[in-house]
């Protein structure tokens, strides 16, 4: 999974020279008797802010799967960054780059970063809140107003992960804690070479992670995504089995046989999989609600791949899985429940952005439009 870590270079906040307003103090003079400038304090109104800090959890477990920071300021939420291999992140807060992890970039970050003013003065930022976002978890909420100083570089200090209640699965594993140094070590250079798209070599150093502890879920699981990477989907599959068998209860491995099920078109499988990750947690994967609806719709069980999308669009608050409106208009339309398929359909449309996917849905809108003017006419005679 590759994590780019992104450098900023800081520049100095330029001190603008304190003009005398008429009827106050002059400014200080020297022996010379020419009048200094009087220095300001940093204007945060102009200036570039970098903010740091740490992600921990709250009963001191690892974290081994990367976390998003995330800024909320005035109900608008984006994700800043990503934690690094050791909960650490640094960003430059009001930045107009959004952030990404490897290749994955919602809309709604997109969007959001044309459309939002950058966040560059005090009341922006008196404004805001920061938190940790990883499935599974609830994030302690940081008042950025209490954290901010006055100099270009804030410490925000630890941000606190909670384990939820009602979760049992989560995407960091409780085995990483007991790895020995040289397989540790291994694992972060099997990262690193990820990161750079240098596969061989991550493959050479996960493997090595596993030999020498072949508990690590972990590193397993990256095995798997470095030879998905490289094709072998029998090497993956073994991957994320052995993961599995190291602990139960890591769901990442899931994820990845749902989705070579999803490639392969194995339905069933596909079914199986996300229900196994689905009882788990039940709230943290809106994708695997989508892929649970998309297995049951091809196995015809559409009063399953109802439920399933319906679930998954109630957690996708930000619809960052647009295409579960169009799974859960096409269910409807085998139902023949034609004008709420229609909203679907017509909601797809207003999120869509790819052209073919534009064209498909309004073909889809045409058919539905057929098959209840189809059906509303024998009712309509039938009045006379």
């Amino acid at each position: 999974m590759n994590r780019q870590l992104v450098c900023c270079t800081m520049l100095a906040l330029a001190f603008t020279p304190c003009a005398p307003a008429q009827g106050g103090k002059t400014p200080s003079r020297g022996r010379t008797g020419v009048a200094r400038p009087r220095a300001e304090a940093p204007d945060l109104t102009t200036a570039r802010i970098f903010l740091s800090g740490k992600v921990v959890l709250d009963d001191g477990t690892p974290l081994t799967d990367p976390a998003a920071i995330q800024t909320i300021c005035k109900g608008q939420k984006r994700t800043e960054t990503y934690t690094d291999s050791h909960g650490g992140f640094t960003f430059e807060f009001g930045s107009q780059m959004p952030a990404f992890r490897g290749a994955e970039l919602s809309e709604t970050e997109t969007s959001w970063a044309d459309t939002v003013p950058r966040r560059n003065n005090q009341r922006d930022w008196r404004d805001c809140e920061l938190q940790a976002v990883l499935p599974g978890f609830s994030s302690q909420s940081i008042q950025l107003s209490s954290r901010i100083s006055n100099f270009e570089s804030s410490d925000i200090g630890r941000v606190v992960l909670h384990r939820l209640g009602q979760v049992e699965g989560f995407t960091i594993s409780a085995t990483s804690a007991l790895a020995p140094g040289a397989a540790k070590k291994a694992f972060d250079n099997g990262r690193d070479q990820e990161k750079k798209s240098k596969w061989d070599q991550a493959q050479r150093s996960l493997e090595k992670a596993v030999q020498i502890y072949p508990n690590y879920a972990v590193a397993w699981f990256e095995l798997g995504r470095v030879q998905v990477q490289k094709n072998d989907v029998a090497g993956a599959r073994h991957s994320f089995a052995q993961a599995l068998a190291a602990d139960p209860k890591y769901v990442s491995p899931y994820q990845g046989l749902a989705e070579l099920a999803l490639r392969e078109k194995h339905w069933q499988e596909l079914v199986d999989t996300t229900s196994q990750l689905l009882a788990l947690n039940a709230v943290s994967f809106p994708d695997a609600w989508f892929r649970n609806a998309a297995g049951n719709y091809h196995l015809r069980n559409f009063e399953a791949a109802e439920k399933s999308a319906r679930q998954g669009l109630k957690l996708d608050e930000r619809h960052q899985i647009p295409k579960m409106e169009y799974l859960l208009g096409v269910i409807l339309m085998q139902k023949h429940e034609y004008q709420e398929a229609s909203e679907h359909m017509q909601q797809f449309l207003h999120l869509a952005t790819n052209t073919s996917d534009v064209d498909e849905a309004q073909k889809k809108l045409a058919e539905i439009a057929r098959f209840s003017a189809a059906v509303s006419a024998p009712a309509a005679s039938e009045k006379k």
